[in-house]
């Protein structure tokens, strides 16, 4: 894969985590929180959204639903971008985007409007999990990447529960537009961190820059991740190269559908839940600043889930648990729609299913750093979460529909749990189809 001198990925790869390596996934946890919480902030004023503008369940489900869209496109085009000009700059553009468009959504005013922002805002957000899941697996050593790529997914729920708990405040004492100004300014804030601490991805440099300008390029990184400079840069060989289409051929051709598959059953799922528990709970008496405080309990339970996969991926088959995350959650997603319609009821039933959701997505990460070589982990990654965000966005709007259809909270739930449910399929399908071409997941 490369000729002549050396490859500071292998450096990486083969050497212990430095504290600089760590930071710097430490960093891609915090980004991805500040993910979790920008996506979720809509949520948390959805109850205030839908009172101030008297619109109904199916047409807040179309706005619940835009920036999910805008992720997906943002996840495929930007995911794309980030393996050509490089992953750390995709960053700080995504960072940028999404702190301007937080500040217009809470300057929108119609539906419409607000819609569009928050489409514009998720093309950010989908741009930014492509690269921070690349860096995060780039930054480490073979031992600790799916660790450490596990980790950073771990960080959206921790995320949206730090978030959610000061929205709730927030929502108590003024109205839903301070949750975005909120979510602005935490960006504004991470923006020049981000620019300090993050290093450019070696795959990048190796192709983008030759002679002289390459080795100061890579060792200025190398010095960022607390490594010593080298003398020499190997060369990339051509197959080191980012193709689109090679995504789709063999041998990358099954694994790039069937993760695809999964991703999208599951966040059909997974973004009913998040996306509708504060309307739902809202509407079933609770007051809004509380309902919204049921959300935080789903990412209460998201973060221990989270974090306990994250640990567990380095003593358990992940294929083993992945099966069990998968199938616990569509049964917890039931159990919600089936819960007693008090407050400390409907947050206990939410936090087991944010348990089990919010854990399914951090093996998915972790299935994805693991079977893209580097050169193609950023495309591969936004790939597979960019069209995996069509059941992100579909959700949403398929169970506002149900609603609309007269439906009860039970028997939408139980509709939209079939997704998690279908999901185990495809996981199993693809482990087997791993084990058949020889792969080590």
């Amino acid at each position: 894969m490369w000729q002549g001198g050396t490859d500071p990925r292998v450096i990486i790869a083969d050497s212990p985590m430095t504290l600089r390596q760590k930071v710097v996934v430490g960093l891609c946890v915090i980004l991805n929180g500040l993910d979790g919480f920008d996506v979720l902030s809509v949520s948390f004023a959805a109850p205030g959204i839908s009172k101030e503008w008297g619109i109904e369940r199916a047409a807040l489900g179309i706005v619940l639903s835009m920036e999910l869209v805008g992720m997906a496109v943002g996840s495929i085009a930007l995911g794309q971008l980030a393996d050509r000009i490089g992953r750390r700059a995709t960053t700080l553009f995504c960072l940028a985007l999404m702190t301007v468009g937080m500040v217009l959504a809470a300057l929108s005013t119609s539906p419409f409007l607000l819609g569009l922002i928050r489409f514009v805002t998720g093309l950010g957000i989908g741009g930014l999990l492509a690269s921070i899941s690349a860096l995060a697996a780039g930054a480490s050593s073979t031992r600790t990447r799916t660790m450490s790529v596990a980790l950073m997914a771990a960080g959206y729920p921790l995320g949206a529960v730090v978030g959610g708990a000061i929205s709730s405040q927030l929502l108590a004492g003024g109205d839903w537009r301070h949750v975005f100004y909120l979510g602005a300014a935490l960006t504004a804030v991470l923006l020049p961190v981000a620019a300090f601490i993050l290093p450019e991805g070696f795959d990048t440099l190796m192709r983008r820059k030759s002679g002289a300008a390459r080795l100061d390029a890579v060792n200025r990184s190398l010095k960022m991740l607390g490594h010593q400079p080298i003398e020499e840069v190997a060369d990339v060989a051509a197959t080191d190269r980012p193709a689109f289409a090679a995504l789709f051929a063999p041998p990358l051709r099954a694994l790039t559908l069937l993760l695809t598959s999964a991703y999208f059953l599951h966040m059909m799922s997974f973004y009913f839940m998040l996306k509708w528990i504060p309307k739902i709970v809202a509407d079933l008496g609770i007051p809004a600043s509380q309902a919204a405080s049921v959300l935080v309990w789903a990412n209460v339970g998201g973060v221990i889930g989270s974090f306990g996969l994250s640990f567990m991926t380095a003593r358990f088959s992940l294929r083993g648990l992945m099966i069990a995350v998968l199938s616990t959650s569509s049964i917890f997603l039931v159990l919600f729609g089936n819960a007693p319609a008090t407050l400390p009821a409907l947050s206990w039933a939410a936090a087991a299913a944010g348990f089990s959701t919010n854990a399914v997505i951090v093996g998915l990460y972790a299935l994805i750093a693991a079977s893209y070589p580097p050169h193609l982990r950023g495309g591969g990654t936004g790939l597979v979460i960019g069209l995996g965000r069509g059941g992100a966005a579909l959700g949403p709007i398929v169970g506002g529909l149900l609603f609309s259809a007269g439906l009860d909270r039970a028997a939408v739930a139980l509709v939209m749990a079939s997704g998690s449910a279908l999901a185990v399929l495809a996981v199993l399908q693809l482990f087997r189809s791993k084990a058949l071409a020889g792969g080590q997941i």
